[in-house]
Parts: structure tokens; sequence; C-alpha cells
């Protein structure tokens, strides 16, 4: 029997901090005793008071890893 309630899967950004995008996101599924799989848009340079840099991820990579889950 799995541990897990089912699958979510987080298309978001990467925030640095820990308190935002796909990091929260992870937690939130692991609260819930759900599996999390991501799909990364942008790297956030941020802390707890400030974004200081947001580098977008191109289409074609965010298009190759939704492709690579849903291959799966």
């Amino acid at each position: 029997m799995s541990v897990y309630r089912g699958i979510a899967v987080s298309i978001a950004g990467s925030d640095s901090g820990g308190g935002a995008g796909i990091q929260a996101d992870l937690k939130t599924c692991a609260a819930l005793k759900v599996f999390g799989m991501t799909v990364i848009t942008a790297l956030t340079a941020q802390n707890s008071t400030a974004v200081t840099d947001v580098w977008n991820v191109p289409a074609n990579m965010v298009r190759a890893q939704m492709d690579a889950l849903w291959s799966d």
C-alpha cells in the first residue's frame, strides 16, 4: 500500500528563500501525503523581504519537463 494519497503537479517558479513557489508547493504536498512533482518556470533570487532577480525558463524547457512527467 502506498504512503501517498495521490499525485500533484506544481507548475511554478522556484523560490530560493523557500517560502513560495515550487518549494512551498512541495511542503504542502508532503503535509497532505501527496506525491509532488514539479515543472519549474522561473528561478528567483529572493529571501523573506525581497526578490532580487528572476530568470525565466525557456518555453521549450518548460514543455520538455511537462512531456517527461506525462510520459512516465
